[in-house]
C-alpha cells in the first residue's frame, strides 16, 4: 500500500479567488499513475466536491507533460483489484455505492465535482492520462502535447470510463479508429476531431484565465448548468463502467 506520505506528495491543490489548481506532481515520472497517484487525484477531487467557495478547477501536471499514462507495475492491478506492489486492493476496488473503481473514480470525479473542470494539456497525456484529461469539462491542449488512447497497444481496453467519455466527443468511427490503432495523435489533431477545446502555446496560462472568466458568472447559474448537462450527457454511465470493468477482468492475464 502507498504511504500516507507519498499519497500527500503526488497531487497539489491551491485555491485562489475561487479557483482550484490541481497540479499531479511525479514530473521526474511524466506524472504516471501509481498506486498513491490514484488515491491522490481521486482525494483531491473528493475534496473539492464539497467546497462551496471553488468556482472553478484547473486540472495540470507539474512539469512538461500532463500525464504519461500507466506505471507498468499498475497495469495488472487494474484487473486484479491489487495495489502495484500486491499489497492490498486498492485500484481495481469497488467502494460503497460507487459507479467506478478507484481507477475509474480518478476520471469519474471530475464530473461529480459541481463546478466547472478545465484541463491543461501539455507534453503527454496517454492512456490513462488521457481518460484523466477526458474527464475534465474542458480542455485546453499545446499543439505538440501526444494525445492517444493507449490501451490497445498493451493488449487492453479503455477501462477508465474513457469508453464513454470520448464517445461523447468525436464521431463513432472517428473514436473506435483511435481506440483501435492506438495511434499517436498531435494536440493539433486532437483540437482538429473534437478532443481539445482550445489550442494555446501556454495551456495553464489560458485554462487559468478560462477559469477565472466563468468565476466570475452567477455560481448557483453555473453549477446548475452542469448538472443539467451532465444529466443529458452521463446517462447509462453505471452500466458503460460496469462493461469496462468486465471486460478488463477477462484481458488481464491473457
Amino acid at each position: 500500500m502507498a504511504s500516507a506520505a507519498d499519497i500527500a506528495a503526488r497531487v497539489s491543490v491551491e485555491h485562489r479567488d475561487g479557483i482550484a489548481h490541481v497540479r499531479l506532481m511525479r514530473a521526474d515520472k511524466r506524472n504516471a499513475l501509481d498506486d498513491a497517484m490514484f488515491q491522490a487525484i481521486a482525494a483531491a477531487g473528493e475534496r473539492l466536491k464539497s467546497d462551496g467557495s471553488v468556482r472553478a478547477v484547473v486540472l495540470s501536471g507539474d512539469g512538461q507533460s500532463f500525464c504519461a499514462g500507466l506505471d507498468f507495475g499498475s497495469f495488472a492491478a487494474m484487473g486484479s483489484g491489487k495495489s502495484d506492489d500486491g499489497s492490498g486492493s486498492v485500484i481495481g476496488a469497488m467502494q460503497g455505492d460507487r459507479i467506478t473503481h478507484l481507477a475509474q473514480q480518478i476520471c469519474w470525479v471530475w464530473q461529480e465535482v459541481p463546478v466547472p473542470v478545465i484541463a491543461a494539456l501539455r507534453g503527454h497525456a496517454l492512456g490513462g492520462g488521457m481518460q484523466l484529461a477526458l474527464g475534465a469539462d474542458i480542455r485546453v491542449a499545446h499543439p505538440d502535447t501526444q494525445l492517444s488512447m493507449r490501451e490497445v497497444h498493451w493488449g487492453l481496453i479503455p477501462d477508465m470510463t474513457g469508453t464513454l467519455m470520448l464517445s461523447r466527443l468525436v464521431r463513432p468511427d472517428v473514436a473506435k479508429e483511435l481506440v483501435f490503432t492506438a495511434k499517436v495523435i498531435s494536440g493539433k489533431e486532437g483540437h482538429d476531431i473534437g478532443l481539445a477545446s482550445h489550442l494555446s502555446s501556454d495551456p495553464h496560462a489560458d485554462a487559468m484565465t478560462l477559469a477565472r472568466e466563468i468565476a466570475s458568472k452567477s455560481p448557483d447559474a453555473v453549477r446548475g448548468a452542469k448538472q443539467l448537462m451532465n444529466r443529458l450527457l452521463n446517462g447509462g454511465a453505471a452500466g458503460q463502467f460496469a462493461a469496462e470493468r468486465e471486460t478488463i477482468h477477462q484481458l488481464i492475464g491473457k
